[in-house]
């Protein structure tokens, strides 16, 4: 994990890659439950039986599922000494190149694209984010997302 002591120092690293994540697993169970949360109950994501009849040979995640493994990939990639919170300010462009299958094991890139000020102590970064699978040849995720974090040392 990447420890930054100001906002300073992390704005030194605009233009680098800052975190490579850990590998994290995607289970059946998992994308039952974003399923039961969502409602969205499409076979080639709760049917394992249909789906491996399906395009994909096995049940996959919903996209939106891999899109919210993002504040547990970003909390395991760095923190902000000091920062007393940080939240989701937004996305920009989103896409999901290929599909995640089910106990697929993925893990993110975090490049820093940009640190700007944010009222009333704070920072707004814009990290563009790519989730990689485990043997796959494509992201299955490329996103910008916006974070605020307030409350740490300029």
């Amino acid at each position: 994990m990447k420890t930054f002591q100001t906002y300073s120092e992390l704005a030194a690293c605009v233009g680098q890659e800052v975190a490579l994540t850990d590998w994290i697993t995607v289970t059946q169970a998992q994308i039952d439950q974003f399923a039961q949360a969502t409602g969205d109950h499409q076979w080639i994501h709760v049917d394992p039986e249909r789906a491996a009849q399906g395009p994909f040979g096995t049940p996959i995640a919903h996209g939106f599922l891999t899109l919210s493994l993002l504040p547990r990939l970003f909390e395991s990639a760095f923190r902000i000494d000091g920062a007393r919170m940080g939240v989701n300010y937004g996305l920009n462009r989103v896409r999901f190149p290929a599909p995640v299958p089910v106990n697929s094991r993925l893990r993110a890139r975090l490049t820093l694209q940009s640190v700007e000020p944010a009222a009333p102590d704070g920072v707004q970064m814009a990290w563009l984010v790519t989730i990689e699978r485990e043997g796959g040849d494509k992201p299955v995720c490329v996103a910008e997302s916006l974070v605020r974090n307030y409350g740490a040392k300029s």
